[in-house]
């Protein structure tokens, strides 16, 4: 059998550069705790649309979506608390308020909730009804750490 190493070299520095392409933002973000936290709310946001169309019709009930919407708040609950180090209070556009830093139990009990309710929403949504009322209860997470921790656009 023929040896390429020109082949091979070419495909393995075409497979580094495509990396950041095919791993997408998050994988940009590693390293950079105010992006990959942003990153990671867009995520939130992004399923939270998902969530709040299926409650107002707009898009049909999807168990599986429903479900997803949670799990991806699951995710979230968990990394958030630990990409707030010392020293990220600024840059990057953060709208990350100085009670985070000065409030840093309060603000992590927060997303032990959030987490305590998104697993609750992944266990009980069965239905549009089950999932409407987990929805609410998960948001409700969101909108109390919005107002205390974060810069109101």
């Amino acid at each position: 059998m023929p040896r390429m190493p020109h082949l091979a070299a070419a495909i393995a520095l075409a497979s580094f550069a495509a990396a950041p392409l095919l791993l997408g933002p998050a994988a940009i973000a590693q390293g950079d705790p105010i992006a990959e936290r942003q990153e990671i709310m867009k995520g939130v946001g992004d399923a939270t649309r998902t969530g709040v169309q299926m409650v107002r019709g707009e898009r049909d009930f999807d168990l599986e979506a429903a479900r997803n919407t949670f799990a991806v708040y699951l995710d979230a609950s968990q990394r958030m608390p630990e990409l707030f180090p010392e020293g990220t209070e600024t840059g990057g556009d953060t709208e990350a308020l100085p009670a985070i830093w000065e409030e840093k139990e309060d603000f992590v009990a927060l997303f032990e909730e959030f987490g305590e309710r998104a697993q609750a929403g992944l266990d009980d949504t069965t239905d549009a009804t089950t999932f409407q009322a987990a929805l609410g209860t998960a948001t409700q997470s969101c909108r109390t750490c919005h107002e205390q921790f974060r810069m109101q656009n």
